[in-house]
Protein backbone atom coordinates (compact mmCIF):
# COMPACT_ATOMS: atom_id res chain seq x y z
CA UNK A 1 0.00 0.00 0.00
CA UNK A 2 1.32 3.37 -0.95
CA UNK A 3 1.11 5.59 2.14
CA UNK A 4 1.23 8.65 -0.06
CA UNK A 5 -2.25 7.90 -1.33
CA UNK A 6 -3.67 7.49 2.22
CA UNK A 7 -2.25 10.69 3.63
CA UNK A 8 -4.91 13.36 4.32
CA UNK A 9 -4.44 16.29 1.98
CA UNK A 10 -2.98 14.18 -0.78
CA UNK A 11 -3.94 14.79 -4.42
CA UNK A 12 -6.10 11.65 -4.37
CA UNK A 13 -8.16 12.81 -1.37
CA UNK A 14 -8.54 16.31 -2.81
CA UNK A 15 -9.90 14.90 -6.06
CA UNK A 16 -12.27 12.62 -4.11
CA UNK A 17 -13.58 15.47 -1.96
CA UNK A 18 -14.05 17.67 -5.04
CA UNK A 19 -16.01 14.91 -6.76
CA UNK A 20 -18.26 14.45 -3.71
CA UNK A 21 -18.93 18.20 -3.49
CA UNK A 22 -19.84 18.41 -7.16
CA UNK A 23 -22.10 15.36 -6.89
CA UNK A 24 -23.87 16.82 -3.86
CA UNK A 25 -24.37 20.13 -5.64
CA UNK A 26 -25.85 18.48 -8.72
CA UNK A 27 -28.15 16.37 -6.54
CA UNK A 28 -29.32 19.44 -4.62
CA UNK A 29 -30.01 21.33 -7.85
CA UNK A 30 -32.04 18.41 -9.16
CA UNK A 31 -34.19 18.48 -6.00
CA UNK A 32 -34.85 22.24 -6.07
CA UNK A 33 -38.49 22.95 -7.02
CA UNK A 34 -39.00 24.33 -10.53
CA UNK A 35 -40.53 27.64 -9.37
CA UNK A 36 -37.43 28.43 -7.32
CA UNK A 37 -35.21 27.79 -10.32
CA UNK A 38 -37.44 30.03 -12.46
CA UNK A 39 -37.37 32.75 -9.82
CA UNK A 40 -33.58 32.65 -9.68
CA UNK A 41 -33.45 32.79 -13.47
CA UNK A 42 -35.81 35.79 -13.53
CA UNK A 43 -33.68 37.60 -10.96
CA UNK A 44 -30.61 36.94 -13.08
CA UNK A 45 -32.41 38.30 -16.16
CA UNK A 46 -33.28 41.48 -14.26
CA UNK A 47 -29.67 41.95 -13.21
CA UNK A 48 -28.51 41.45 -16.79
CA UNK A 49 -31.12 43.94 -18.02
CA UNK A 50 -29.96 46.49 -15.46
CA UNK A 51 -26.47 46.31 -16.91
CA UNK A 52 -27.68 47.33 -20.36
CA UNK A 53 -26.22 50.67 -21.32
CA UNK A 54 -28.90 53.29 -21.77
CA UNK A 55 -28.75 55.54 -24.79
CA UNK A 56 -29.69 59.24 -24.85
CA UNK A 57 -32.64 59.95 -27.12
CA UNK A 58 -34.17 63.19 -28.33
CA UNK A 59 -37.50 63.21 -30.10
CA UNK A 60 -40.68 65.22 -30.37
CA UNK A 61 -44.00 63.67 -29.39
CA UNK A 62 -47.24 65.52 -30.11
CA UNK A 63 -45.36 68.81 -30.37
CA UNK A 64 -43.44 68.38 -27.11
CA UNK A 65 -39.69 67.80 -27.19
CA UNK A 66 -38.28 65.09 -24.94
CA UNK A 67 -34.78 64.22 -23.79
CA UNK A 68 -34.76 60.63 -22.62
CA UNK A 69 -32.42 57.82 -21.67
CA UNK A 70 -33.59 54.42 -22.92
CA UNK A 71 -32.37 50.88 -23.31
CA UNK A 72 -31.54 49.94 -26.92
CA UNK A 73 -34.19 47.20 -26.87
CA UNK A 74 -37.07 49.51 -25.83
CA UNK A 75 -39.74 49.66 -28.50
CA UNK A 76 -41.38 52.91 -29.51
CA UNK A 77 -44.66 51.49 -28.20
CA UNK A 78 -43.25 50.83 -24.73
CA UNK A 79 -41.56 54.22 -24.68
CA UNK A 80 -44.86 55.96 -25.40
CA UNK A 81 -46.89 53.92 -22.93
CA UNK A 82 -44.43 53.31 -20.11
CA UNK A 83 -42.11 56.33 -20.23
CA UNK A 84 -44.42 59.07 -21.50
CA UNK A 85 -47.72 57.68 -20.19
CA UNK A 86 -49.39 58.03 -23.61
CA UNK A 87 -51.59 54.97 -23.28
CA UNK A 88 -53.91 55.80 -26.17
CA UNK A 89 -51.57 53.79 -28.39
CA UNK A 90 -52.58 50.21 -27.68
CA UNK A 91 -50.54 47.03 -27.33
CA UNK A 92 -52.43 44.32 -29.18
CA UNK A 93 -50.56 41.44 -30.78
CA UNK A 94 -47.05 42.89 -30.26
CA UNK A 95 -46.13 41.34 -33.65
CA UNK A 96 -47.18 44.14 -36.00
CA UNK A 97 -50.19 42.18 -37.24
CA UNK A 98 -53.17 44.01 -35.70
CA UNK A 99 -52.39 47.72 -36.17
CA UNK A 100 -53.54 48.74 -32.67
CA UNK A 101 -50.16 50.37 -32.02
CA UNK A 102 -50.16 52.58 -35.14
CA UNK A 103 -48.60 56.04 -34.77
CA UNK A 104 -47.18 58.59 -37.21
CA UNK A 105 -43.44 59.15 -37.49
CA UNK A 106 -42.64 62.25 -39.53
CA UNK A 107 -46.11 61.91 -41.05
CA UNK A 108 -45.80 58.23 -42.01
CA UNK A 109 -47.72 55.50 -40.23
CA UNK A 110 -45.62 53.03 -38.25
CA UNK A 111 -46.37 49.95 -36.16
CA UNK A 112 -44.72 51.14 -32.98
CA UNK A 113 -44.44 47.63 -31.51
CA UNK A 114 -41.98 46.68 -34.27
CA UNK A 115 -39.87 49.82 -34.08
CA UNK A 116 -37.08 50.49 -31.57
CA UNK A 117 -37.32 53.88 -29.92
CA UNK A 118 -33.64 54.66 -30.59
CA UNK A 119 -34.33 54.50 -34.33
CA UNK A 120 -36.32 57.73 -34.07
CA UNK A 121 -33.68 60.16 -32.88
CA UNK A 122 -34.73 63.69 -33.77
CA UNK A 123 -38.02 62.60 -35.36
CA UNK A 124 -41.56 63.85 -34.80
CA UNK A 125 -44.02 61.34 -33.39
CA UNK A 126 -47.77 61.81 -33.41
CA UNK A 127 -50.04 59.58 -31.33
CA UNK A 128 -53.83 59.53 -31.05
CA UNK A 129 -53.52 62.05 -28.19
CA UNK A 130 -51.89 64.53 -30.57
CA UNK A 131 -54.54 64.56 -33.31
CA UNK A 132 -57.09 66.84 -31.65
CA UNK A 133 -56.58 70.58 -31.45
CA UNK A 134 -57.26 71.15 -27.79
CA UNK A 135 -60.93 70.35 -27.20
CA UNK A 136 -61.64 70.34 -30.94
CA UNK A 137 -61.55 66.81 -32.33
CA UNK A 138 -59.74 65.94 -35.53
CA UNK A 139 -62.13 65.53 -38.51
CA UNK A 140 -61.40 61.80 -38.58
CA UNK A 141 -62.26 61.42 -34.92
CA UNK A 142 -65.55 63.25 -35.50
CA UNK A 143 -66.30 61.03 -38.51
CA UNK A 144 -65.64 57.84 -36.52
CA UNK A 145 -68.12 59.03 -33.89
CA UNK A 146 -70.72 60.00 -36.50
CA UNK A 147 -70.49 56.71 -38.40
CA UNK A 148 -70.07 54.53 -35.30
CA UNK A 149 -66.68 53.37 -36.52
CA UNK A 150 -65.94 51.58 -33.28
CA UNK A 151 -67.58 49.25 -30.78
CA UNK A 152 -65.29 48.04 -28.01
CA UNK A 153 -62.89 50.85 -28.94
CA UNK A 154 -59.63 48.99 -28.34
CA UNK A 155 -58.50 49.13 -31.97
CA UNK A 156 -59.91 52.61 -32.58
CA UNK A 157 -56.74 54.69 -31.91
CA UNK A 158 -54.78 52.62 -34.42
CA UNK A 159 -57.67 52.63 -36.89
CA UNK A 160 -57.93 56.44 -36.76
CA UNK A 161 -54.17 56.94 -37.13
CA UNK A 162 -54.14 54.66 -40.18
CA UNK A 163 -57.27 56.32 -41.58
CA UNK A 164 -55.60 59.74 -41.44
CA UNK A 165 -52.51 58.32 -43.14
CA UNK A 166 -54.74 56.65 -45.74
CA UNK A 167 -55.97 60.04 -46.94
CA UNK A 168 -52.61 61.79 -46.59
CA UNK A 169 -50.90 59.15 -48.69
CA UNK A 170 -53.54 59.30 -51.43
CA UNK A 171 -54.95 55.83 -50.85
CA UNK A 172 -58.58 56.79 -50.31
CA UNK A 173 -59.88 57.26 -53.85
CA UNK A 174 -62.20 54.25 -53.74
CA UNK A 175 -63.74 51.86 -51.25
CA UNK A 176 -61.54 49.05 -52.50
CA UNK A 177 -58.41 51.14 -52.15
CA UNK A 178 -59.37 52.14 -48.62
CA UNK A 179 -60.05 48.55 -47.61
CA UNK A 180 -56.72 47.44 -49.04
CA UNK A 181 -54.80 50.18 -47.25
CA UNK A 182 -56.61 49.58 -43.96
CA UNK A 183 -56.23 45.79 -44.10
CA UNK A 184 -53.36 45.92 -41.61
CA UNK A 185 -55.71 47.21 -38.92
CA UNK A 186 -57.88 44.51 -37.41
CA UNK A 187 -61.28 45.26 -35.85
CA UNK A 188 -62.45 42.17 -33.99
CA UNK A 189 -65.91 43.76 -33.60
CA UNK A 190 -66.28 43.94 -37.39
CA UNK A 191 -66.94 47.67 -37.80
CA UNK A 192 -65.13 47.78 -41.15
CA UNK A 193 -68.01 49.20 -43.20
CA UNK A 194 -68.47 52.05 -40.76
CA UNK A 195 -64.74 52.76 -40.73
CA UNK A 196 -64.70 52.95 -44.54
CA UNK A 197 -67.70 55.30 -44.46
CA UNK A 198 -65.91 57.59 -42.00
CA UNK A 199 -62.82 57.75 -44.19
CA UNK A 200 -64.88 58.44 -47.31
CA UNK A 201 -66.68 61.31 -45.61
CA UNK A 202 -63.46 63.01 -44.52
CA UNK A 203 -61.92 62.44 -47.93
CA UNK A 204 -65.00 63.79 -49.72
CA UNK A 205 -65.29 66.78 -47.42
CA UNK A 206 -61.88 68.04 -48.45
CA UNK A 207 -60.96 68.73 -44.84
CA UNK A 208 -57.32 69.11 -43.90
CA UNK A 209 -56.05 65.98 -42.21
Amino acid sequence: MNPEHDTPGSAHDEARRSFLKQSSLLTAMALVPGPLVQAASAELDEKVAAVFEKIPLKLEVNGIKHKLSVEPRTTLLDLLRENLNLTGTKKGCDYGQCGACTVHVDGQRVNSCLSFAVMHEGKKITTIEGLADGDKLHPMQEAFIKHDGFQCGYCTPGQIMSAVACIREGKADSEGEIREYMSGNICRCGAYSNIVAAIQEVKGGGQKV
